[in-house]
């Protein structure tokens, strides 16, 4: 136990040495030249203007909680893939009993060697399985498309939305220039 234990603290100092180690030494190498520049807040590539304690837009925020949302549920297709794909592959009648036994480890996550040909999953089982799945996946994916229909219907996905809005509401009143009447002018003669 006291063996376990010191190869935990060894390698826990270890790991807090490889931590601190680059920012000591980053510290004592890398010069310091503050500047106004430098020390200025960026915001993705936006010029910084005005105090830092303001409200940003919260477009950019919808749009990165949208994405994070969106990538991991498409992140769930991948295990999916593997277990719809194995399943169909056992589903094949004329699959070789080999075949069946490797597939069969692999699709129950068991040690080689564990599954014999008796107890590989039959065809029938397989396709069953690869149907379960089929509908599952089809389910998680009703889903995700009600969750992209309702993104879009709320227009969080129109990143000029407030733009289009205002020349909506300002369009009523105010006419581009091509399209406004000329006003005809008379020349003005002595009299």
């Amino acid at each position: 136990m006291t063996e376990v234990v010191g190869h935990f603290l060894v390698f826990t100092l270890a790991a807090i040495g490889f931590l601190i180690a680059p920012l000591l030494i980053g510290k004592l190498v890398r010069p310091r030249l503050p500047s106004t520049e430098k020390d200025a807040t960026y915001e993705c590539g936006e010029p910084s203007i005005g105090s830092s304690y303001i409200q940003f837009d919260l477009r950019f925020y919808v749009v990165a909680l949208l994405f994070i949302i969106f990538d991991v549920e498409v992140v769930f297709f991948f295990p999916w893939a593997t277990v719809f794909g194995n399943a169909m592959q056992l589903a094949d009648p004329q699959l070789s009993l080999e075949a069946r036994r490797l597939l069969s480890e692999q699709l129950l996550s068991a040690p080689v060697g564990s599954i014999t040909d008796q107890t590989a999953v039959s065809p029938e089982t397989a396709l069953q399985l690869g149907w379960t799945a089929f509908v599952d996946v089809a389910a998680f994916f009703a889903v995700l498309l009600v969750g992209f229909a309702y993104v879009w219907k709320r227009g969080d996905l129109d990143w000029v939305r407030s733009t289009a809005e205002r020349k909506m509401k300002v369009g009523a009143t105010t006419m581009p220039l091509s399209q406004a009447p000329t006003k005809k002018t008379t020349p003005i003669t002595a009299s």
